[in-house]
């Protein structure tokens, strides 16, 4: 709770982070509310081909209906990119939430037991880093693919694709809550607690824990601009999330085939909320690690 609190204040401390935590929760209000009121333009009720390519609101042929203008398919711009942003969203969040748990759990194992056991987790942890953790979620998605093949349900490719960009992300936690641990595990309040007679991993969650998730939260953070870029790369290239579920990056792909033609706004306006959205939680992220960073904190 004490991180939480310190990186809300540091969230309330400056305009930038301020202004980038406006962006993350007006960007999930819209992902969130907009489906509520709106029907699934990724279904056929959603379509329409007679209103295919019209152009925004404010262009020449535009209609209010459609105030960014609609796809090959008729489907509303303003409507699809909220189902899309909440794919990603979904998707960047429970695939932080993986990489942070077996990541977490890992680095906790190795910072505090150390020997042969560091040495095997550091070591695994060495290899994963060799390999980029798009390279590793498309390999993960490629054996999936084998075993269930590609008609696979929409909810089952979701999951696999949150499952994979999970596992390449746990490294960071993993290496980060090491290093954290190591310190803490040589305090005296550690061997206060040991003399008491309390078990290893009560001392583990109970006192080391908390003093170690402030990194944590930093990596979090930008860790889940990595998921969602991750996501919609995977998506553009046509791999994990069919194209017929939204998703900001099949919109994107979408619209890049029509670029050349003229109808730029089928393909600008999922880009630009996948650039605010990843460069808000970038600033956010940046800010946090300074502000728990006493060195980078005190050169600012």
């Amino acid at each position: 709770m004490t991180a939480v609190r310190g990186a809300l204040h540091a969230v309330r401390s400056a305009p930038g982070p301020s202004m980038a935590a406006a962006v993350i929760v007006g960007l999930f209000l819209y992902a969130l509310v907009v489906p509520l009121f709106a029907a699934d333009p990724f279904r056929l009720s959603g379509m329409s081909i007679m209103d295919s390519f019209t152009p925004p609101v404010w262009m020449e042929g535009g209609n209010p209906r459609f105030p960014l203008g609609a796809d090959d398919q008729g489907r509303n711009l303003l409507t699809a990119m909220a189902y899309g942003l909440r794919t990603s969203i979904i998707v960047g969040v429970s695939s932080v939430l993986i990489g942070l748990v077996l990541g977490g759990a890992l680095g906790l194992l190795s910072g505090f037991v150390g020997g042969r056991t560091d040495a095997v987790i550091m070591r695994i942890a060495d290899v994963q880093l060799a390999y980029p953790a798009l390279l590793l979620a498309m390999v993960i998605d490629g054996i999936a693919t084998a075993v269930y093949g590609r008609e696979r349900s929409a909810g089952l490719a979701i999951t696999i694709v949150i499952f994979a960009i999970g596992i390449a992300l746990w490294v960071q936690f993993a290496r980060t809550i090491r290093s954290s641990v190591m310190v803490e595990r040589d305090h005296d309040y550690v061997a206060a607690a040991l003399v008491t007679g309390r078990s290893k991993i009560a001392i583990v969650l109970q006192h080391i824990l908390p003093n170690v998730m402030a990194p944590v939260l930093v990596i979090a953070t930008i860790n889940l601009g990595i998921a969602i870029i991750t996501e919609a790369t995977l998506s553009f290239l046509g791999i994990g999330i069919p194209l017929t579920h939204p998703s900001l990056g099949a919109l994107i792909r979408n619209g890049n085939a029509y670029l050349q033609s003229g109808e730029w706004w089928i393909s600008a306006w999922p880009c630009l909320v996948l650039v605010l959205l990843v460069i808000a939680v970038n600033v956010l992220g940046d800010h946090l690690r300074d502000h728990f960073n006493p060195k980078l904190r005190g050169r600012s």
